[in-house]
């Protein structure tokens, strides 16, 4: 049988986890409800926390449904849908996933439509077992490093303030990084024209195209900010992120075709 990123097997496999975990959410949503009945909570309130809940994860699924659509054009469907729809998130599969292809001496975008099942299962298990450290990490660590943060706000709150801020943002510098890595990714052959591992050439400015990408995202992401501030539109706040998503995406289209290219 022939290997297929998209097979029917694997959007089965796949859909049997789905639901699982679907069957999960719908025993604690009716948990909830009839404990709050027990409380004497109004059947009205409890429609409208459920439907406002409902209408607000509107905008966070538009951008798991815009990451799936991003990585199924190298990983197909299922293995996206599955790992978006329970734990993880575009920026750390996308990574994942091009980490364990350039391990393999490839890059993500090279195997799109040409990977077979060995490079499909290495890819599938860095991204599961990868993320499976954050389950066991938090139960094992997650109090004692809170309970120090605490600790250390009693004694010094401006310390405290900026250490979890510095924290913060080298996690972000982390995935920020990997948007530069594409230009020191490309490398001069002998005739001093960037080439990738398939010996195709490309413009010196090709490696630019995720950068500027991001630079969009960011503009975008701070008008929605001051369109929040100054006109109030506090709707904005949960859809200022697909926002940012589809327009810097949108925005690649263009910037490639001027930045980037095979040339020869």
């Amino acid at each position: 049988m022939e290997f297929s990123v998209n097979h029917p097997v694997l959007f089965v496999l796949v859909g049997i986890i789905i639901v699982a975990v679907l069957a999960q959410s719908f025993y604690f949503l009716f948990k909830a409800m009839r404990q709050a009945k027990k409380i004497g909570m109004s059947n009205q309130t409890v429609k409208k926390t459920i439907l406002t809940s409902a209408v607000f994860t509107v905008a966070p699924a538009v951008s798991i449904v815009i990451a799936i659509l991003s990585l199924s054009q190298s990983l197909g469907l299922p293995l996206p849908w599955l790992r978006l729809s329970v734990i993880g998130s575009l920026s750390y599969e996308a990574i994942a996933a091009q980490n364990a292809a350039s391990g393999m001496g490839f890059n993500l975008s090279e195997l799109a439509g040409d990977m077979n099942a060995s490079q499909y299962l290495t890819i599938s298990i860095v991204m599961t077992l990868s993320i499976l450290v954050g389950i066991w990490l938090v139960p094992v660590l997650g109090k004692k490093i809170q309970n120090g943060l605490v600790s250390f706000e009693k004694k010094d709150k401006k310390w405290s303030d900026i250490m979890q801020n510095a924290l913060f943002i080298g996690m972000i510098s982390a995935f920020v990084g990997f948007v530069f890595c594409d230009i020191s990714r490309l490398w001069l052959s002998e005739n001093g024209v960037y080439t990738n591992s398939k010996g195709e050439m490309f413009t010196s400015t090709s490696g630019l195209v995720p950068v500027v990408v991001m630079v969009v995202s960011a503009l975008v992401m701070a008008m929605c900010g001051l369109l929040m501030k100054k006109l109030k539109w506090k709707w904005l706040n949960d859809y200022a992120l697909p926002i940012s998503l589809v327009l810097g995406m949108a925005s690649a289209i263009p910037v490639t075709a001027l930045l980037g290219g095979v040339i020869a």
